[in-house]
């Protein structure tokens, strides 16, 4: 037993003796014979390449009165469309009245957002138990549903167990909030000392949800916060050397949503054989997309073992809606004992539960999804000559009038790309961020490029990759 598992069994044992630890209690909602069954393999349908119903994943329309907003940056709250749906214009819903767009903007990286065999898991569910008990996970809301989704998760991220959360975001202020209470909990006065902190070792581009919940530990005073450079190896040796506390926590995205690149897992493995820290990834952006079956950044990088705690989501690359904590049975009863942004959250309905449940599924089978994404990164390498490294394609344009007006031209071209302004980036690092799909085909990748040629200097952009690739 390493010292991290020593201190959540304490923590454990003091929640206990308070009558603070908490349980889930699954309730067991029953099956049709006709519904689809994880046992049987045959339930799932299955494809071996791209079908028409995986267009609709990239292919979407905006109103013409969305549109010359757009193009004219005005501000909007969606109020073009009537209470209806229906876009608010003369001639209403007639022919005409809608741009059609190629999405280059989404998260669904492999298109089974419309997958058959997704939307039946959801329609079966629906049609048997409506939204199915509605209530925070403790009190009602965990289900047989929940507990095989958790099940097919921990498996994929070769965990012990798993613990569902209602969004992403959710899941990362869940697992801060426990990691603080590791120090709450075990000091003798109530208040732990500063050394007796747990030190928190933050990459300096890690999404919001971290920083948020890692603001929100840091308030009750339960932790120490170190941000190292973005993805600087040196520069966290360096802080963890210097730091006198015994408990440590590295977390880091594992793919990072803005510029596109990965945390390098390898050196982090080797720094925390060196320094005993627990290492938590919120693995977002590389779960179903990288790995031979999906599992990741550090399946990957082969390192799944290293990794102590990996945090996800089910919004993006699966198609469906949800957050995740992959991890050990003593930490997943810590989470739901004392993560408040799980505890006081109403669970996910069991629809959106069945079809994530699918969606691993499908996303393990159809290999060739996998194949297709990264084939469009070597497509899109090829034609621009910028050596991207993921389907996240940041391309930094400067300011953000520069930003705007590319964003614009590309939309009268027909492609949804947006501008990624401050406060999201740091000013004069405005960007177009591009994502590629499994659905989109080479002739995208073909005419997307035609287009970003007339607004963008493709050996300007390679300055920037070339300054990514020093940070891998």
């Amino acid at each position: 037993m390493n010292s991290w598992d020593e201190w959540v069994e304490l923590a454990l044992q003091k929640l206990e003796s308070r009558k603070l630890r908490r349980s889930l209690r699954p309730i067991h909602l029953s099956k049709d014979s006709n519904m689809l069954s994880p046992s049987n393999a045959d339930d799932f349908g299955i494809f071996d390449e791209l079908r028409q119903w995986d267009r609709g994943t990239v292919e979407v329309q905006i109103s013409e009165t969305t549109y010359h907003k757009w193009l004219q940056d005005i501000p909007s709250s969606g109020d073009e469309l009537g209470c209806n749906g229906v876009a608010d214009t003369e001639v209403g819903a007639s022919a005409g009245t809608f741009k059609k767009l190629i999405l280059f903007s989404g998260n669904d990286y492999l298109g089974l957002s419309s997958h058959p065999t997704i939307i039946k898991a959801a329609t079966q569910a629906v049609q048997r138990h409506g939204m199915g008990p509605r209530g925070s996970a403790l009190i009602c809301g965990y289900t047989n549903y929940h507990r095989q989704l958790e099940s097919s998760l921990a498996e994929l991220k070769s965990k012990e167990d798993c613990l569902l959360c209602p969004t992403g975001f959710s899941a990362n202020m869940a697992f801060m909030t426990a990691v603080g209470n590791v120090s709450m909990l075990l000091a003798s006065g109530g208040q732990p000392s500063v050394n007796a902190r747990v030190a928190v070792f933050s990459d300096a581009l890690n999404h919001a949800s971290i920083i948020d919940g890692i603001r929100l530990a840091e308030k009750q005073k339960s932790i120490a916060v170190f941000v190292y450079r973005h993805c600087d190896m040196r520069h966290l040796n360096e802080l963890l050397t210097n730091c006198t506390m015994k408990r440590k926590v590295v977390i880091t995205d594992s793919l990072f949503s803005m510029d596109g690149d990965f945390a390098p897992m390898l050196e982090l493995v080797k720094l925390r054989k060196k320094h005993g820290f627990l290492l938590a990834i919120d693995d977002a952006h590389a779960t179903f997309v990288c790995g031979e079956t999906g599992g990741g950044a550090a399946e990957l990088f082969n390192c799944e073992s290293d990794v102590d705690i990996c945090l996800g989501t089910l919004s993006k690359a699966a198609g469906c809606h949800g957050g995740f904590i992959a991890c050990s049975k003593k930490w997943k009863q810590l989470i739901q004992s004392r993560g408040r942004s799980f505890i006081f959250s109403t669970s996910t309905p069991v629809p959106v539960i069945a079809a994530s449940h699918a969606a691993v599924v499908v996303a393990k089978k159809e290999m060739w999804r996998r194949r297709a994404i990264w084939n469009r990164v070597q497509d899109f390498r090829d034609l621009t000559g910028i050596p991207i490294t993921s389907p996240i394609i940041s391309l930094i344009v400067g300011n953000e009038a520069t930003a705007l007006q590319s964003s614009r031209h590309l939309l009268q071209l027909g492609f949804h790309i947006t501008a990624i302004r401050p406060p999201t980036v740091a000013p004069n690092s405005c960007r177009l961020r591009i994502t590629l799909s499994a659905a989109h085909t080479l002739d995208d990748i073909r005419k997307l490029i035609a287009a970003l040629s007339q607004c963008v200097n493709f050996s300007e952009i390679g300055f920037y990759c070339a300054s990514w690739n020093a940070r891998l």
